[in-house]
């Protein structure tokens, strides 16, 4: 009984904890993390401060958390095909960065400006930066589906992980300028196909 009843709570708290993470999704996407305090997160979530505070106590530990929810759902998704062998490497790349460009041109509920403020007012190590690590693992799964590619004649290229770093680094400059001085759906495909069009390239 004792047993089945700490079951219980424990899904309870569960449910509790991925709220507080949803809701404080919605507030970073949409004030950036630098002026974001406890109280606002209270007020979204409609919990008293230390019903927060069991969960949480700091705005960083809880936009830690939503990065890496957002980074695991984002593991889940596309990158499941390349190993699911129903889909070509040209079309899982393609499919990669249709993803990619919604990403880019999304303008409710990014949390793009709150990433950049965060890494700016925050000192990481390499083991806690989930953006970078994020970063580096899609960079292998690229370069796999592009050696891939070569291997069954899709694509063309001399260095798949130059290659993927270098696609990359394409989309996180994309990210900043739509964020920044903004940019077209026009713009974004036009760098997408570059991207193809360099791998599909003739020897």
């Amino acid at each position: 009984m004792g047993g089945y009843g700490r079951q219980k709570m424990s899904e309870k708290s569960q449910r509790k904890k991925n709220l507080i993470i949803e809701k404080a999704r919605q507030v970073f996407s949409e004030k950036g993390f630098r002026t974001v305090t406890m109280k606002d997160i209270v007020e979204a979530c409609e919990i008293s401060r230390g019903g927060l505070y069991l969960y949480f106590d700091s705005t960083e530990s809880l936009f830690k958390e939503v990065l890496k929810t957002e980074s695991e759902e984002a593991e889940d998704d596309v990158f499941e095909k390349a190993v699911s062998g129903k889909m070509t490497s040209a079309e899982i790349l393609a499919l990669f960065l249709k993803e990619q460009k919604k990403e880019i041109l999304k303008k409710e509920g990014a949390l793009t400006m709150a990433i950049y403020e965060f890494y700016f007012a925050t000192k990481l190590s390499k083991r806690d930066n989930i953006l970078r690590r994020q970063f580096d693992e899609a960079v292998l799964v690229i370069e796999k589906l592009i050696a891939d590619g070569v291997e069954n004649g899709e694509f063309y290229c001399e260095d798949a992980k130059g290659a993927a770093r270098n696609i990359m680094y394409v989309l996180e400059g994309l990210k900043i300028r739509s964020q920044t001085v903004g940019i077209s759906a026009g713009e974004v495909n036009h760098e997408i196909m570059y991207i193809m069009r360099g791998l599909v390239g003739e020897e």
